[in-house]
């Protein structure tokens, strides 16, 4: 028997600009505004997933490295990652 995902309701107030943003999305691709929400929600959890294991990769690497040169290259790169440009 297949598992049914469960949804839950949540309010989520949204500045009315990007709501307009959502709205116009929604309209273009024909969704409704809800779905578009759902797809930016998962999108933005997928790429904070991704950007966390590029950081452990990177970590991995500098702990690996014996190279000096290779390692300040990816202290710089962990640098920016963590602290911005």
């Amino acid at each position: 028997m297949g598992v049914t995902k469960k949804s839950v309701r949540q309010s989520v107030s949204l500045p009315a600009r990007l709501a307009t943003r959502v709205k116009s999305l929604a309209k273009s691709q024909r969704k409704s505004a809800n779905r578009v929400l759902v797809d930016l929600v998962e999108s933005g959890l997928a790429s904070k997933d991704r950007e966390r294991e590029r950081f452990y990769a990177l970590a991995s690497l500098l702990t690996e490295s014996r190279d000096p040169a290779e390692r300040e290259r990816v202290k710089k790169e962990l640098a920016r990652m963590t602290f911005g440009e």
